[in-house]
Order: C-alpha cells, then sequence, then structure tokens
C-alpha cells in the first residue's frame, strides 16, 4: 500500500482497490492502521476532472511513512566527511561533529535546566533529564544512578554508520552530555564501536575524607629508596646474617 503511494503518489481508497485488486472496503482498513501509525494521512483535494460534488478524499504518504523506505543518507554523509577529512583534516571533520550536535545541545539544555530548577542540580538528575531529551531526538535514552554515581545509556544510534568511520562525533556527542550535565563524563561504550548501547559513566560526589588524611594520594613520609634513609635508622633486607661475614675464626 505504501509503496503504491510512493510511487503512484496520492490516491483514494477506490484507486488503491483497483490496483491491488481487493475491495475497496479491504483497502481501507489498512489505510487506517496507516493513519494510526502516522505514516499515511488523508487530505480532501478537489478533482477538476470530476467536476462538481463532493471533493475527493485522497491517501498521502507523510514524512515517517516516507521514512521507512530505503534511504542513502549514511553514504552521503560518509562521502561528504571523507571530503571534508581530505580537505582539512581531522580537525575539519571535529568542526563539523561540533555544528551538527550544536541545535541539539540547546534544545536538550532547555529540559535540563527546567530539571535543575525543580530537582536540584546534581549530574545524576541532570541526566535523568537529558535521557528524555535525547529520546526525543532518537537516542532512545535511559538513565539511572549506580555507586559512584549514573550511567546515561543510549539504546540507539542515529549516525552510527558514520560515527564507525569518524569518531570525531562519538568526541563531540560526549563532550556535549558532560556540559549538559555539569560534570567531566566517560564514554564506556558506543554502537558506532560494536557495543549493544551507548553507555556514559557520570561520576558522583567525592566521598567524605577523615580530616586527618585529606585528599592525600602519598604517604606521608615519602619512600626515598635505602640510600636515602636517615642515618642510625638503616636496617638490612638481607636474609643471610651480617654477622656470619664480619666474624673469622681465630
Amino acid at each position: 500500500m505504501s509503496a503504491l503511494l510512493l510511487e503512484h503518489g496520492p490516491q483514494t481508497a477506490t484507486e488503491l482497490a483497483g490496483r491491488l485488486g481487493v475491495s475497496p472496503a479491504a483497502v481501507r482498513r489498512h489505510l487506517d492502521a496507516l493513519v494510526a501509525a502516522g505514516r499515511v494521512e488523508e487530505r480532501q483535494t478537489r478533482d477538476p476532472h470530476r467536476g462538481r460534488g463532493r471533493p475527493a478524499r485522497r491517501f498521502h504518504l507523510t514524512d515517517a511513512g516516507r521514512s521507512s523506505f530505503p534511504h542513502a543518507y549514511d553514504d552521503l554523509a560518509l562521502t561528504a566527511l571523507r571530503y571534508v577529512a581530505a580537505s582539512g583534516g581531522p580537525d575539519a571533520v571535529r568542526a563539523v561533529a561540533e555544528q551538527q550536535l550544536a541545535g541539539l545541545e540547546v534544545r536538550a539544555s532547555s529540559a535540563v535546566e527546567e530539571a535543575v530548577r525543580a530537582a536540584g542540580g546534581r549530574p545524576v538528575d541532570r541526566a535523568q533529564a537529558l535521557a528524555g531529551a535525547l529520546t526525543a531526538e532518537g537516542y532512545a535514552a535511559t538513565a539511572s544512578a549506580i555507586s559512584g554515581g549514573g550511567q546515561l545509556c543510549q539504546h540507539h544510534c542515529p549516525v552510527a554508520h558514520v560515527a564507525a568511520e569518524f569518531p570525531q562525533l562519538c568526541e563531540a556527542e560526549t563532550a556535549v552530555i558532560g556540559r549538559l550535565v555539569g560534570t567531566h563524563v566517560q564514554r564506556l561504550a558506543t554502537i558506532a564501536h560494536g557495543d549493544g548501547i551507548c553507555t556514559t559513566h557520570i561520576p558522583g560526589p567525592l566521598q567524605s575524607r577523615s580530616p586527618r588524611t585529606g585528599n592525600r594520594s602519598t604517604p606521608v613520609r615519602p619512600v626515598l629508596g635505602e640510600r636515602a634513609a636517615p642515618a642510625g635508622a638503616r636496617t638490612s633486607t638481607s636474609t643471610t646474617p651480617t654477622n656470619h661475614r664480619e666474624r673469622t675464626p681465630a
């Protein structure tokens, strides 16, 4: 049915029934399902050949209906980025990726800021709002809290085929996520590199530490080696006692 509308343009149920060799009632049942799915819409159009009377009700493919047919968008994008890479190098590809994601960042930013005003500014709260905004953009995203922070998962990637060759798209997207959640994030997996889900780790707040040790990552007294040990504090690590070597028979 959709293929006939694509090939022959808008048609009435009677015209479609004649092409398919079935009853108009059977065609209408199928058209009703396509209309409910948003792939077809019905419009009234006046046919000059029909003269006076009720306008004809013709069925048209919607944008969603057209998108169900094969496209060469990925091939076009790859060809364009290959040309950009050959002409301007990796930085030029990165600039294209950042430009492509700029609109998404603006749209998602509004949703995130609304969530911040309502629930607070924790990165995990912002990630929850971001997941909803990304889902509206076709990423099928979810966010969840885990020990040590949170995770943002994208179950679909609209540019996975292109990003597999040009990782700058994933890098630019990761930077956008970090800015929107308000902290440095780490990509753990991407669909473009063969993983089932794009997973981004969002670190949580640092754990409180003892005031005696603070946030030090080095010992209180640096280990300088045996030579630098203070005089009088040297201890031998040999398994053979030194006094055996110093004593000689009388």
